[in-house]
């Protein structure tokens, strides 16, 4: 494996990992909902570098929940409940062994050609100056990997990571405005850069363990992109922690954007408004003893 493709943000002196997972959600509403479906795309798969050691979604009201692949390969699970609907508690653990491969994904479902991950969106869609960043950066130069690592590194320099998620989706261009914006949009910038230069990329959501990151980061769902590499297929790059995932990492679903791979999305019928409440807890080991962040 080349070595240009081991770069990562510190070294954890360990190459494997087991890594629990405990994300809690809670909705209530205002007034009761007659019906209530939710597509949960939390269910991770196994691939070379990380088994699905042992991982449950449960419902604390009477619910259906089915399971199935979509479309991107990911497993995703429709939950169904009828009301009335005062509140919902869903709750996914699991246990997960991962292993450093230098951001290289394979083993994975990939049911859709890499060309269609070129595509644009409404929060991907390239401007002038996104067009500008990824133009030397080209996927048809000498060293495309090379590229693809610099383009990570000028996104990483261009936007400041906030530890807190923002609930209004911008586009990669707002965010490349502002300068600022959290793992999710620092993704779609590098994705929307990144398909401007050639290169197929595509959206991620998952975890990630990491004991130097913000309280609020190490709670919270990590987003990520992945860059398909000529001679090399798909790799993955964290441009908000400036490297390629490794052990820390565990890779739920992926998209054209974080619409496509949203952890939870759905509809209800009923009316009054709903408040939501989430937490994650993410356990890493790497010497046999777990240790837990609080």
């Amino acid at each position: 494996m080349d070595a240009s493709i081991r770069r990562s943000a510190r070294s954890s002196g360990s190459a494997e990992m087991r890594i629990l997972i405990s994300h809690r959600t809670e909705y209530r509403f205002t007034e009761p909902q007659a019906r209530v479906v939710q597509l949960l795309r939390m269910t991770p798969d196994s691939h070379l570098g990380q088994n699905i050691v042992d991982w449950r979604i449960e419902v604390d009201c009477d619910a259906r929940l089915k399971s199935r692949r979509d479309g991107f390969g990911n497993i995703v699970s429709m939950l169904y409940l009828e009301g009335p609907i005062e509140r919902i508690g869903l709750s996914v653990t699991g246990e997960v062994l991962t292993e450093d491969r230098a951001g290289v994904v394979n083993g994975a479902a990939n049911l859709l050609p890499a060309g269609v991950f070129l595509r644009p969106t409404e929060l991907t869609t390239a401007n002038a100056a996104i067009a500008t960043i990824g133009a030397p950066h080209g996927i048809n130069g000498s060293d495309p990997l090379g590229c693809a690592h610099s383009l990570c590194d000028e996104i990483h320099e261009r936007i400041a990571c906030t530890a807190d998620r923002s609930t209004d989706m911008r586009s990669a261009a707002e965010i490349l405005e502002a300068g600022a914006g959290c793992s999710m949009d620092m993704a779609h910038v590098l994705i929307a850069t990144a398909r401007a230069a050639g290169f197929p990329a595509r959206f991620v959501t998952g975890y990630l363990s990491d004991d130097d990151a913000a309280p609020q980061q190490r709670h919270a769902p990590h987003f990520w992109a992945e860059l398909h590499i000529p001679d090399y297929g798909w790799i993955g790059f964290d441009p908000a922690r400036e490297c390629c995932p490794d052990e820390h990492y565990v890779r739920v679903a992926i998209g054209l954007d974080y619409r496509d791979a949203a952890p939870i999305s759905g509809a209800r019928i009923g009316g009054g408004h709903e408040v939501l409440r989430v937490g994650v807890e993410v356990s890493a080991d790497a010497d046999g003893q777990l240790q837990t962040q609080n």
